[in-house]
C-alpha cells in the first residue's frame, strides 16, 4: 500500500500545559497547607523557596499583613504553600513542598486571613507562555533540590 502523504500537513506546536495530577476532591475545592510534624528547618526552607524563585504572593505573611499572626512558621508556610499551589494549577505536585506540604479539603481561612480558593488567584499555569524558558526551569530545578533535601 502507497504510502500518502498530506499536501499540507502542520508542524506539531508543542505548548506548555499544567502539570497533570490534578487532585482536586469532589467538590472541587483543596487548599495546600503545611504538614503537621515536618522539621522546622524544612519548613522554612520551603517558605523561602514560596515567597523566593516560586513567586507565590506573600505580601500577607510580612509584619502587619493580614496573615502575620500567628507568627509561626507552620502558619506562613501554610499561607506561602497555598498562594503557589492555587496559582498552578491545583496540581498535586504544586504541594509537595519537598514533602512538607499537603492537600485538605478544609478552608484554613481565619478572621481576616483569607487563603486563595480555586479561581480567586490568577493561574500562571496558562500564562508560562509570557515566561522565557530559563525561568521555567528554575522553577523546575528548584522543587527538585526541596524534593532531594526532603530525602
Amino acid at each position: 500500500m502507497p504510502v500518502q502523504e498530506k499536501a499540507d500537513a502542520e508542524i506539531p506546536v508543542t505548548t506548555l500545559s499544567p502539570p497533570e495530577g490534578n487532585t482536586t476532591f469532589l467538590d472541587g475545592t483543596t487548599w495546600c497547607v503545611a504538614l503537621a510534624g515536618v522539621s522546622q528547618i524544612d519548613l522554612q526552607n520551603a517558605l523561602d523557596w514560596a515567597c523566593g524563585l516560586g513567586m507565590a504572593d506573600c505580601g500577607a505573611i510580612q509584619e502587619g499583613g493580614q496573615c502575620y499572626e500567628p507568627d509561626t512558621v507552620v502558619s506562613h508556610a501554610s499561607y506561602a504553600f497555598n498562594n503557589y499551589y492555587q496559582q498552578n494549577g491545583n496540581s498535586d505536585i504544586a504541594c509537595n513542598f519537598g514533602g512538607t506540604g499537603t492537600l485538605t479539603k478544609n478552608n484554613p481561612s481565619y478572621g481576616k486571613c483569607l487563603y486563595a480558593a480555586p479561581g480567586s488567584v490568577g493561574s500562571a499555569a496558562p500564562h508560562l507562555s509570557k515566561y522565557k524558558s530559563s525561568f521555567l526551569w528554575l522553577k523546575i530545578v528548584g522543587v527538585l533540590l526541596l524534593l532531594y533535601k526532603g530525602s
